[in-house]
């Protein structure tokens, strides 16, 4: 059977977790908009400080939007999220079997009951969200109440649960508005190069060939940024995915329900409206990709199915 999840361990890492990436998104955006402050002074006054006052504007700025960008987040990313997928929020006579298992699996996991929420598509697919266990939801599709067996609903739900549980929901929205305000920031870039003017300044001249290589410098981050940022989006993903089915062990004890949940959803994975690359880390398999053992490791957003499998039944062992 499964080893002890320790949940104030996991809600700690994923705390400090999220304070790093709050930090090190503020900085990345203040260097990203200091080299914007940069390149636009030079550019005007035709010289290239060693400290740009106007750098030193932007970075403030870009700083100060990336922590504003955080803030909504936590404070709407719910909201959003939930919008984003359709996720109606039902009363317990509308699905009275799926509220007494998440009532279950709340007092097993000894966090107060989410919101439960249903999206009206024949598919079958299930997510958590929310920024804190006082807004959390949990939501299944339609096609998944209409297909699984109680045990399967329970693996389901226990599985979400821990990603409450461990405070993996709040830490995946900060990841996401990460990803997204780099790759604006990355576009920003790009279209700020293109309004400028570079190819007109003369080679030889020393101040206008620092500013070129600057530029090429900012193309090279523009493009890399988004990309390295998606790739750590993934992977922490992935683990997040193998700890949450471990846990789902752990509150049901029965591996065999999320074993058997898992095989009918990977067979019947696909997208419906509300999903998008956005929000498809959240889900419990992926629904707009299926990814196997030959799938890169390094853009997958979820393990592939099998090993999960092969997992759950050693721990059942």
């Amino acid at each position: 059977m499964a080893g002890t999840t320790n949940f104030v361990a996991a809600q700690q890492a994923n705390r400090r977790n999220t304070m790093i990436l709050l930090i090190g998104l503020t900085l990345l955006a203040a260097v990203f908009g200091y080299l914007i402050g940069w390149v636009l002074q030079a550019e005007v006054t035709d010289e290239v400080a060693l400290v740009s006052s106007a750098g030193l504007v932007a970075a403030g700025t870009m700083g100060a939007a990336s922590l504003g960008w955080s803030a909504i987040s936590l404070a709407f990313g719910s909201r959003i999220v939930t919008a984003m997928a359709d996720a109606q929020e039902i009363a317990k006579e509308d699905a009275p079997q799926l509220f007494n298992v998440v009532e279950e699996m709340s007092i097993a996991a000894g966090v107060p009951m989410p919101t439960v929420r249903v999206m009206e598509t024949d598919a079958l697919n299930a997510f958590a969200t929310g920024t804190s266990m006082s807004n959390a939801s949990i939501a299944v599709t339609r096609g998944l109440l209409d297909t699984l067996s109680r045990d399967e609903l329970q693996g389901v739900v226990a599985h979400e649960m821990s990603h409450i549980a461990n405070l993996d929901t709040r830490y995946m929205t900060i990841v996401g508005v990460t990803v997204g305000l780099i790759a604006l920031v990355a576009d920003m870039i790009l279209r700020t190069l293109q309004w400028g003017s570079y190819s007109s300044k003369s080679s030889s001249d020393k101040k206008s060939s620092g500013a070129g290589l600057l530029v090429i410098v900012l193309i090279v981050v523009a493009v890399i940024a988004p990309l390295a940022a998606k790739a750590v989006q993934m992977a922490v993903s992935r683990q997040r995915e193998y700890l949450a089915d471990a846990t789902s062990v752990q509150l049901t004890r029965n591996p065999n329900g999320l074993i058997s949940a898992l095989t009918k959803l990977a067979a019947a994975a696909a997208p419906f409206p509300g999903v998008s690359r956005a929000t498809q880390h959240l889900f419990i398999v992926n629904p707009i990709q299926t990814f196997t053992e030959k799938s890169s490791a390094l853009m997958a957003t979820h393990p592939d199915v099998a090993d999960r499998i092969a997992r759950l039944r050693n721990l059942g062992g």
